[in-house]
C-alpha cells in the first residue's frame, strides 16, 4: 500500500492541519439530523476527500469503511448503455457521474432516485450521546438520535454538464428528506449558481508549506525513517502545495535511496520528478528550439499523449506555461502568460482541449519567431 494511502487520516480528531474546518465538521457530525446538502471544494491534494470519509465516519461510524466496488450498467432513454464504477458501503455511494460523458444527466438523476427509494440498504444508525447526570437526573443518561437519511458523494462536480447540473438541482429539492449530497470539486466557479446555493459550501484550502512538512515528518516517523529537515523543505515546495503529491515525492525519495544507501535519506537528495512532467520541459524546449508546422504537428502528438494519459488540460497549459517561461526574455513574459490564461479560460469553457492546447503552442510559436525576426533584423 502507497503510504499516501496507508497513513491517510480515518477520523475527524486526527486530521492534521485547518483546526477551523475539522471543528465545523464535528459540529455537523454532532447533529447529523440537521446536515444539509454539502459542497466541498478546493484545490487538488487538500484533503477533501480524506475530509468527506472522516466525517461519514464521524456521523455513521466504523460501518462507512467497510467499501466493495460496483459496477453499475445505466440505461438512457435513447436505449444507450452507460457503465460507471461506484465505490459504496451501507450507508453512502460515490461515484463521479462526469465519467458518463455525455449522458451524465441520467446518471445523475437514476443514482439519487435508487439510494432514495431504496429500504433495504441499512441507513439507520442509532447514536448514542451521553448526558450530565446533573442534567438529567430522571433518565438513564442516554439520548437514541435516528438518522434516516443516507448519503451520495458526487466527486468532479465541476466536470458536469450543465444538463446535468440541473438535473442534480431538481433531484436535490425533492429527495432532499431521505438523501444528503455531498459534492466535491476543484473549481465551485464551474458549478452553476443553484446547486451551490442549496449546498453549504465548505472550503478547503491548500496546506501551507509548514503543514506539508509536518505531516512528512510524522509519516517518516511512523515509517521508522529520518527525514532531515532540508530534505522535507524541498519536498513540500516542489509539491506545489499538494499533499498527495508530497507524500507520493516522500516515498520516491525513499525507495531511492533504498536502492543507493540503504534506506538513508540525505539533506541534498534530489527530488524525482513525474514523468509528465518531464515530458513537457521537453515539449516546451522543443518548441522554444524550432518554430515551424512540423513542430507544429510533433507538439499535437505530444499533447495528445499527455490527454490520453489523463493529465488534465489545465494542469498542462498551466506547467508549459511556467517552463516557457523559464528560457523567455522579460519582454515577451506579459504577453506569453496573457495568452496563456486566454487559452486556460478557452479550455474552462470549451469541450475539446486539444484545440486550445495546440492554438496556444502556435500563438507562442508565433510570438517567439517574431521576436526573433525582430532581434536579428
Amino acid at each position: 500500500m502507497l503510504w499516501v494511502d496507508k497513513h491517510r487520516p480515518t477520523q475527524l480528531k486526527n486530521l492534521s492541519y485547518h483546526p477551523d474546518t475539522t471543528a465545523r465538521l464535528e459540529s455537523l457530525a454532532a447533529a447529523p439530523a440537521n446536515m444539509p446538502h454539502l459542497l466541498f471544494y478546493g484545490p487538488p491534494g487538500a484533503g477533501k476527500k480524506t475530509r468527506i470519509n472522516a466525517l461519514l465516519r464521524a456521523i455513521y461510524g466504523p460501518g462507512a469503511e467497510r467499501l466493495r466496488l460496483d459496477k453499475r450498467t445505466f440505461t438512457t432513454p435513447t436505449k444507450r448503455t452507460v457503465d460507471i464504477n461506484m465505490i459504496s458501503s451501507n450507508y453512502h455511494i460515490e461515484m463521479s457521474p462526469g465519467d458518463a460523458g455525455i449522458n451524465d444527466r441520467f446518471v445523475v438523476q437514476d443514482v439519487i432516485k435508487e439510494m432514495a427509494a431504496n429500504k433495504s440498504l441499512s441507513s439507520a444508525v442509532t447514536a448514542v450521546t451521553t448526558h450530565n447526570a446533573s442534567q438529567e437526573s430522571s433518565s438513564s443518561g442516554t439520548k437514541k438520535t435516528q438518522i434516516d437519511f443516507k448519503v451520495v458523494v458526487l466527486v468532479e462536480v465541476d466536470k458536469l454538464s450543465r444538463q446535468a447540473q440541473a438535473a442534480l438541482r431538481r433531484t436535490m429539492e425533492k429527495y432532499s428528506t431521505s438523501c444528503r449530497l455531498i459534492l466535491c470539486c476543484n473549481n465551485q466557479s464551474k458549478v452553476i449558481d443553484p446547486v451551490r446555493s442549496r449546498c453549504l459550501g465548505i472550503r478547503i484550502a491548500a496546506p501551507t508549506h509548514d503543514d506539508i512538512c509536518q505531516v512528512l515528518k510524522a509519516t517518516a516517523r511512523k515509517e521508522s525513517i529520518i527525514l532531515p529537515d532540508e530534505l522535507a523543505v524541498n519536498i513540500a515546495r516542489q509539491s506545489s502545495r499538494n499533499m498527495r503529491r508530497a507524500m507520493l515525492m516522500l516515498e520516491s525519495c525513499h525507495v531511492q535511496s533504498r536502492d543507493a544507501t540503504g534506506g538513508t535519506l540525505s539533506a541534498h537528495q534530489p527530488v524525482q520528478k513525474t514523468d509528465w512532467e518531464l515530458y513537457i520541459t521537453q515539449l516546451a524546449s522543443e518548441i522554444t528550439r524550432e518554430q515551424s508546422p512540423q513542430r507544429l504537428m510533433a507538439a499535437r502528438e505530444k499533447l495528445y499523449e499527455l490527454l490520453i494519459n489523463c493529465i488534465p488540460a489545465d494542469v498542462i497549459i498551466k506547467n508549459l506555461a511556467f517552463e516557457l517561461m523559464k528560457n523567455l526574455d522579460d519582454s515577451l513574459k506579459h504577453e506569453v502568460i496573457e495568452w496563456a490564461a486566454f487559452y486556460e479560460h478557452r479550455i474552462a469553457t470549451g469541450s475539446k482541449d486539444i484545440f486550445h492546447l495546440e492554438a496556444f503552442v502556435a500563438k507562442y510559436m508565433a510570438i517567439y519567431k517574431r521576436y526573433l525576426n525582430e532581434m536579428f533584423a
